[in-house]
């Protein structure tokens, strides 16, 4: 509910907006929440949305970006859709070894996803 009124009075492009919508936010949140629970289709269209919105007020270049692409991976991961899941798992380690260093908490969870993901892909 929350979310909502912010976006009513602040609009789709404040940044307090994007706060609450992107990263380790309620979008993002939900978007786990919703892969969870097979909700696969309003997972997606979720996660597509914090992305976009993110990328708009925050920039390509920023943690929050990849800890979306790393989840909308989990999600592509969870549907067995590997395809798709390696490309963004890829630009999320890309994006957390430059913004945050090869030992950072968040660059080594992506980088174990992606390990995963291809053990599993190449099984």
């Amino acid at each position: 509910m929350k979310t909502a009124v912010s976006k009513h009075l602040l609009g789709d492009n404040h940044l307090s907006v994007a706060s609450s919508l992107s990263g380790a936010s309620s979008l993002n949140n939900l978007t786990l929440l919703y892969t969870s629970q097979g909700r696969y289709g309003e997972a997606e269209l979720l996660s597509l949305q914090a992305l976009e919105l993110t990328k708009r007020l925050l920039g390509d270049d920023h943690p929050n970006v990849a800890a979306i692409l790393n989840n909308l991976a989990y999600l592509y991961y969870s549907q067995g859709r590997y395809g798709e899941a390696e490309p963004r798992l890829k630009q999320a380690l890309e994006l957390t070894k430059r913004l945050l260093g090869d030992d950072h908490p968040n660059t080594i969870t992506v980088r174990e996803n992606l390990r995963e993901m291809c053990e599993q892909w190449n099984q």
